[in-house]
Formats: structure tokens, sequence, C-alpha cells
């Protein structure tokens, strides 16, 4: 039986200690928002020049924001969503489909998935 004393991304085992690395749990939600419906891709976090830009698959994980305080994960996304979807379906579907990825991938409660819609895209 694993210890739960600790950051929500480390176990420790009788054989030792597990530990998942914030960009891999990045990476697990880049690719989970990329197969959402209604999202065309993930955005920077900052926006420059006030234009939101898709990033490309492999600097994805970089739209993705991973902070672990005290036991919570907290996730934050920064997205572009197709033009014409419902925004507030959209995210909610993210939201819940990072939070299953996730719990089911490293095992571990994510606390809070924020959803932060950077732009539209046709």
């Amino acid at each position: 039986m694993s210890h739960l004393g600790g950051p929500p991304n480390q176990r420790h085992l009788p054989t030792g200690k597990i530990e998942v690395a914030p960009r891999a749990i990045a990476t697990i939600v880049a690719r989970v928002v990329g197969e959402s419906y209604g999202v065309v891709g993930m955005a920077p976090r900052t926006l420059r020049e006030g234009v939101a830009q898709v990033l490309h698959q492999r600097d994805a994980h970089r739209g993705v924001d991973v902070r672990i305080e005290g036991n919570q994960i907290e996730i934050d996304l920064y997205v572009i969503v197709s033009y014409g979807t419902r925004i507030g379906e959209v995210a909610r579907n993210v939201q819940e489909h990072v939070r299953y990825a996730v719990e089911q991938a490293i095992g571990m409660p994510v606390a809070h998935v924020n959803v932060r819609v950077q732009g539209l895209k046709n």
C-alpha cells in the first residue's frame, strides 16, 4: 500500500518512490486537449500583440501550466476554440476529460482544471 503523505505527484511504496514530473502531466494534458471536440489547439500562456497563436503539437505542453501546491494538483490550460462552438460546453468538456485522463494515468487526484480561452479560430 502506498503512503499518501507529501506532494500529490509522489507516492511512497515499500519498494521506493514514484514521482511524476509536472512536464509529464502537461504532456498528458496537451494530448487530451488536442483530441477534444471544439478545440483548435493549445495557445501560449501569454498573448503577443493581442493575437493568439496555435502551438505546434510538439510544443503543446507549453499551453499547460501544472502547479503542485500543498497536496493539490492544479492545471491551467490555454486553448483556442473553434469559432461557432459553445465555448462554455467545450471548456466544461475539456475540464472533465483532462481531470479523468490525468487521474487515470497517474493515479493521483486533480483539484482544479482551469480552462482559459485565448482566442477563436475557424
